[in-house]
């Protein structure tokens, strides 16, 4: 059975404990950790710090709450930015080896949406690299389909080159879809067995513009994806990622993380 999180980018304005709080109360598995409060860097936050972090853990532990990936913000195609793209994955690495989270993430290209060509032979350098160094660290660097490589095809011939035993693909179900017009079973035909988290979100293209939306306002396939994913056996975590801390505009994390474990309850009885 697939397992439920949101991720922290949602609700940019929430404290740490109110953050737990609302995943213990709507009976989530798990918390995305993608900022706390004016802190994006997750080694840098409050509730990682050396003086929190025992009782961070011990209070994730007693809620039995589970902190599924660290997502970073290290973007492996800005050549100007190696050694920054590099040392934040590390950090990233490091923090997950000592709480106990398997998975972080990185990116091959900066937006969901592909903009310029990359060079995808260094970002398969640079995310071999940082591959080698999570091996021993039972951590899991997963690279996310975005951009360029929101083409699952081209994803496909990327992550075989990669060639790593512990890499992995983050599914964005909304690039695909949106920016290549994939259908969820050609996604899965091309990705299967690389996915190991999933990210959902919802939309609509207005005006040639895409325009977020909360789960079933917008016409991605969501149900389909889960459909597939359920087909295929996959028993990971499926996490709301809703952009409130880059569009301030959008409706508030409260309403929107109770009406995400609504409609995924209403969704996941139907597959």
């Amino acid at each position: 059975m697939m397992k439920l999180a949101f991720s922290t980018l949602g609700c940019p304005g929430w404290s740490w404990e109110e953050i737990y709080a609302t995943c213990k109360d709507l009976g989530l598995n798990g918390i995305e950790v993608r900022g706390i409060e004016s802190e994006i860097y997750a080694p840098n936050s409050k509730p990682f710090r050396e003086e929190n972090i025992e009782k961070t853990l011990a209070t994730l532990k007693k809620l039995d709450i589970e902190i599924p990936i660290l997502t970073s913000g290290a973007y492996l195609f800005d050549k100007e930015k190696q050694e920054e793209a590099l040392s934040e994955a590390k950090a990233y690495i490091d923090l997950a080896q000592r709480i106990g989270t398997p998975y972080i993430r990185v990116l091959g290209d900066k937006d969901g949406a592909p903009g310029q060509e990359r060079d995808l032979d260094f970002v398969k350098t640079q995310y071999q690299t940082v591959c080698d160094y999570a091996i021993d660290k039972n951590v899991v660097p997963l690279i996310e389909t975005n951009g360029v490589l929101a083409d699952s095809k081209v994803m496909a011939e990327f992550i075989k080159k990669v060639n790593r035993p512990n890499m992995g693909l983050l599914w964005d179900i909304h690039h695909p879809y949106r920016y290549f017009k994939e259908t969820p079973e050609t996604t899965l035909s091309y990705l299967d067995g690389y996915i190991k988290y999933v990210h959902i979100k919802d939309s609509v293209v207005e005006n040639g513009k895409v325009s977020y939306r909360m789960l079933g306002y917008g016409d991605v396939p969501v149900l389909d994806c889960l459909k597939q994913l359920n087909k295929n056996g996959f028993e990971g975590y499926v996490s709301l990622e809703w952009l409130k801390r880059w569009c301030p505009e959008l409706q508030e994390p409260g309403v929107v993380f109770s009406h995400y474990i609504n409609y995924m309850s209403y969704l996941i009885r139907q597959i």
